[in-house]
C-alpha cells in the first residue's frame, strides 16, 4: 500500500485540521515487517473488557493482506472468524498467504498469532477497478447531518446527568468517557435514559476517523473502516434486552464486508447497524438449574457516504454470556459495555 498524502489544506465539510495525521495510520494500522509477507502489530487502545478490539485486528490483517497486492487493485471484500481471545499485553504475529493473483482477482488469507496459536482468519479479496452497466442500490436513510448530531462526549453526559442513574453505572461512564478511541462516533437520534426499556435493535452513527488521512491509497481507507466496523454490533444487539440481562461477556464470532465504491474513512460516514435475529442455535433445552446462558446475536451494517452512495456492507455473528436479572437497567453507550 501506498502512503497517505501529506495533509493540505484543512478539509471542507466540518472535518478535522489537515495538520492531524490520524493514528489509526500512523500507529493502529502501521505495522512492522519482519519477513516476506510476515507483520507484527501493536494495541493503541484496548476497551474496558481488557481483550483486544476485534475491529483493530480485522484492520490490521486487511493491511498485511493488502501489502502482497499490488497497487493496482482495490479491496473487494473480506470474510473473517474470530477463534480465541487476543491477549492485550502481547504483539499480534499477521502471517499472509498469496491463495492466488490473478488477471482481476487475487485472494490472500491472513492468519493472526499470539503465543504460537491462531487468534483469528481471515480471507481478503482484490479485484482490479472494472466499469459496470448493472447498478442500483438501497437508498440512504433520511438523517440530520453530522454537524447538528450530538457527539460521544455529550451523549455520555445525557446518561451522567441523570439522577436515577446507578453508581456503578456511573462509574462505568466516567472510564467510557476518559478513554481514548481513535475514532469519532455520532449517535443519531440517542435515546434518553427513560427510552431504553423500549428500544428496538437498531442504531445509526455518525463516524470517521479522527484526524487526517488523505486521498492516498482506497486500501487504507477500506482498512479504517474495517477497523470502525466492529465498533457498534454487540450494542445494537441488545437493545431490546438491557433491562433483563447482566452480560457476562460479548464477543465477536464471525464478521465480513464487502466494499462497493471509493470513500473517504477520515470523512463523515453513515453507519446504519442492526440485528435481525438472536436466540440460542443449539437443540439444547434449558432447564430450571440454568443460571447462565450463551446465545449468539445476527448483524447487519450499511455504510453510506456523506455523498448518498452505499460505500460497504458488513454482515456479523456475535456471542454472549448473558445472566437473567429483573428490573435493572443499564445503559446502552456505542457498542462499548462496562459490567
Amino acid at each position: 500500500m501506498s502512503p497517505p498524502q501529506d495533509p493540505e489544506d484543512e478539509q471542507g465539510g466540518g472535518d478535522p485540521p489537515g495538520d492531524l495525521r490520524s493514528v489509526l495510520v500512523t500507529s493502529v494500522l502501521n505495522l512492522e515487517p519482519l519477513d516476506e509477507d510476515l507483520f507484527r502489530g501493536t494495541h493503541y487502545w484496548v476497551p474496558s473488557t481488557e481483550r483486544l478490539f476485534g475491529g483493530q485486528i480485522v484492520g490490521q490483517a486487511l493491511v498485511a493482506a493488502a501489502k502482497s497486492v499490488s497497487e493496482d487493485v482495490h479491496v473487494h471484500s473480506l470474510h473473517c472468524y474470530f477463534v480465541r481471545t487476543g491477549d492485550p499485553k502481547v504483539p499480534v504475529l499477521y502471517q499472509v498467504e498469496r491463495t492466488r493473483t490473478g488477471a482481476s482477482f487475487s485472494v490472500r488469507f491472513v492468519k493472526a498469532v499470539q503465543h504460537g496459536r491462531p487468534i483469528f482468519i481471515c480471507q481478503a479479496s482484490f479485484q482490479k477497478a472494472q466499469p459496470s452497466p448493472v447498478q442500483h442500490q438501497f437508498s440512504m436513510p433520511a438523517v440530520p447531518p453530522p454537524e447538528e448530531v450530538v457527539g460521544r462526549e455529550d451523549f455520555i453526559g445525557q446518561f451522567l446527568r441523570d439522577p436515577e442513574l446507578q453508581e456503578r453505572y456511573r462509574v462505568g461512564l466516567n472510564r467510557i468517557a476518559a478513554q481514548e478511541v481513535p475514532i469519532e462516533i455520532k449517535v443519531v437520534n440517542p435515546s434518553t435514559p427513560s427510552q431504553l426499556k423500549k428500544m428496538e435493535p437498531k442504531q445509526m452513527f455518525w463516524v470517521r476517523a479522527r484526524g487526517y488521512i488523505g486521498e492516498g491509497d482506497m486500501k487504507m481507507h477500506c482498512c479504517v473502516a474495517a477497523y470502525i466496523s466492529d465498533f457498534a454490533f454487540l450494542g445494537t444487539a441488545m437493545l431490546p434486552h438491557h433491562w433483563k440481562y447482566k452480560v457476562g461477556f460479548m464477543v465477536s464470532l464471525d464478521h465480513s464486508m464487502w466494499f462497493h465504491a471509493p470513500f473517504r474513512a477520515d470523512h463523515w460516514m453513515l453507519y446504519e447497524c442492526e440485528s435481525p435475529w438472536a436466540g440460542k442455535r443449539d437443540s439444547q433445552e434449558p432447564t430450571a438449574s440454568q443460571h447462565r446462558n450463551s446465545c449468539h446475536l445476527d448483524g447487519r451494517s450499511l455504510g453510506f457516504g456523506f455523498d448518498l452512495i452505499l460505500k460497504a456492507k458488513f454482515p456479523s455473528l456475535s456471542g454472549l454470556e448473558c445472566h437473567h436479572l429483573e428490573h435493572r437497567t443499564r445503559p446502552a453507550l456505542l457498542g462499548y459495555r462496562e459490567n
